[in-house]
C-alpha cells in the first residue's frame, strides 16, 4: 500500500488474531500496511527496542 492511503477500518479488524485471549497481529501484516518488508519492520523494531512497550511485542 502507498503511505499516503488510508487502511480501511476492515482490512485491520480482519488481520487482529485471538491467540490465546490475545489480540496480536501478524509482523507481516503490519509490514504490509505500512509497506515496507518484513525483515526491514524487524530489523527497525530490534533498533528501536526501547520505543516499542513490551507489551506490543513477543518472539
Amino acid at each position: 500500500m502507498n503511505n499516503s492511503e488510508i487502511i480501511p477500518k476492515e482490512i485491520i479488524e480482519n488481520r487482529i488474531l485471538l491467540l490465546r485471549g490475545q489480540k496480536v497481529m501478524l509482523d507481516t501484516h503490519l509490514a504490509e500496511m505500512y509497506g515496507v518488508p518484513t525483515y526491514r519492520l524487524n530489523e527497525q523494531v530490534k533498533r528501536n527496542i526501547n520505543r516499542f512497550p513490551r507489551i506490543l511485542c513477543f518472539s
